[in-house]
């Protein structure tokens, strides 16, 4: 059996980055999936090397959290949170910040300055 040399016995090889066009702080829809709507919502992180994004207000699941504190009292109580869970970034698509619409994303890079993600609609930097 064939071994990979990238990797040592025993320890499973690293996912590769994947290269997203989703960055946190971006306004986007949720095309498909169980949080699909009309609504721009706010990524709150990217998940680069899952391939997932974390959307503000989706897949949000409750965790139970055990109150603490004043001396013991309440042990059986609980408290529980909502967390987002993250989505796949193939299940969002980023806002045009010109026509409020989703739109593809292209990178244009430029001799002598960084790159930049420019909407496809609209030309307009993102």
């Amino acid at each position: 059996m064939a071994r990979n040399s990238y990797s040592k016995r025993g320890q499973r090889a690293k996912s590769p980055v994947k290269s997203l066009r989703v960055r946190s702080g971006d306004k986007v829809l949720v095309i498909a999936g169980e949080g699909k709507s009309n609504t721009p919502r706010k990524v709150l992180s990217v998940l680069p090397r899952s391939g997932k994004v974390l959307v503000e207000g989706v897949n949000v699941m409750k965790d139970s959290q055990a109150k603490r504190g004043n001396g013991g009292d309440n042990i059986n109580s609980q408290d529980y949170i909502e967390k987002p869970c993250p989505i796949d970034a193939s299940n969002v698509m980023l806002v045009d910040p010109q026509s409020s619409k989703p739109t593809r994303v292209k990178v244009v890079r430029q001799k002598g300055s960084a790159s930049r993600r420019v909407a496809v609609k609209s030309g307009d930097e993102i």
